[in-house]
């Protein structure tokens, strides 16, 4: 049973208007949550939408034919190549 447990250990400290605290406590309240489980759970949901919007591009059929085609054209050059380690470094393909 303790393998399921997560040890919480991180913190983030936020200052904020009274007024939005308390439109934040309302709306915890109303989806029956405290404060922090409804700001981690919003925040989150925000984030990982931020990253979506960041590392994924959605082409028209036509866009994207284009895009592979401009590429077949590519002649790599040394900034190119560096460019592409450092791609594979920091992108995890799926």
């Amino acid at each position: 049973m303790s393998s399921l447990l997560q040890v919480k250990d991180e913190r983030i400290n936020i200052r904020l208007q009274a007024d939005a605290k308390a439109m934040l406590e309302k709306a915890a309240s109303l989806e029956s949550k405290s404060v922090n489980a409804y700001i981690l759970s919003i925040a989150l949901d925000h984030a990982k939408q931020t990253i979506h919007e960041h590392e994924f591009m959605a082409l028209s059929a036509g866009d994207a034919l284009s895009f592979f085609e401009a590429l077949d054209n590519v002649k790599a050059n040394d900034r190119l190549k560096d460019a592409m380690i450092e791609h594979n470094h920091r992108v995890v393909s799926r």
